[in-house]
């Protein structure tokens, strides 16, 4: 008897403990790391900033970017040595663009003909001025020079135009122009006058359109015999001079002695 009742009661205890439910023990959670994806800029790159204590591998497992990548990104080398408080590329992404629609179209504006440019309407002009320093351009000191002989022609043959140039006080300088010249291939020549040496091209080819407007400069300097004439030229020789004084001094002063002996 006594040993049905203790399998009873173990056999009791036995199902009462399969009866409990199951229980596990956890320990305390780790806290767990969060990452927003950082905003791109306008340029499309994406930079993150570097905490204290993080490393490239940390940086890796919390954005998903490689070491290698990052690298990469920030010209980081083998140690892939990093700064806190500065920022990081993790990447540059391509701005989408957003293909807007058309909508109607407007109603086309009709066009005007093209109007038909004439021939004939082109200027040329010439100015032949003293090249006072010699060194081909005209400045506001050097003054027109008279005496030129312009010759425009055209390679055809069919506009040959002549002309001359003339003296102005400065500041004005105007030049010998010619309009209502027909399109086309040209030369301009210019001959000095004498006494002068050219500084500048005396001939120049111009190709001219409807419209056109151009000012040719020419160049002359006055040669050094024309600036210091001989006597035999008629020019006046300044020792002559100086000399011609003293002897009229001289006479003069031996007339009023001899006056005053005789007296």
């Amino acid at each position: 008897m006594k040993k049905t009742f203790a399998l009873l009661a173990a056999l009791t205890l036995a199902l009462a403990v399969l009866a409990l439910p199951l229980t596990r023990t956890h320990g305390a959670p780790s806290p767990q790391v969060t990452f927003q994806t950082p905003t791109p800029g306008a340029d499309g790159r994406i930079l993150y900033t570097v905490k204290a204590g993080e490393s490239c591998t940390s940086i890796s497992l919390l954005t998903g970017v490689s070491v290698e990548e990052l690298r990469r990104l920030n010209n980081l080398g083998p140690d892939c040595a990093l700064s806190a408080d500065l920022p990081i590329l993790l990447g540059v992404i391509t701005p989408v663009v957003v293909e807007v629609t058309p909508g109607p179209s407007p109603t086309p504006t009709p066009v005007l003909p093209t109007p038909t440019t004439f021939p004939g309407s082109a200027k040329i002009c010439v100015v032949l001025f003293t090249d006072l320093n010699g060194d081909a351009f005209r400045q506001e000191s050097e003054a027109a020079l008279a005496g030129g002989a312009v010759s425009l022609t055209d390679r055809g043959g069919a506009v040959s135009l002549t002309g001359a140039t003339l003296e102005q006080p400065l500041p004005v300088v105007e030049p010998l122009c010619f309009t209502e010249i027909p399109e086309g291939d040209y030369n301009i020549s210019v001959a000095i006058p004498d006494g002068y040496n050219p500084t500048t091209a005396m001939n120049t080819p111009l190709t001219v359109k409807a419209g056109d407007q151009w000012t040719l400069d020419f160049g002359a300097q006055i040669s050094s015999a024309a600036a210091t004439p001989s006597p035999s030229e008629g020019g006046r020789n300044p020792t002559l001079g100086i000399l011609g004084a003293l002897l009229l001094l001289g006479g003069a002063g031996l007339g009023v002695y001899i006056w005053r002996s005789n007296k």
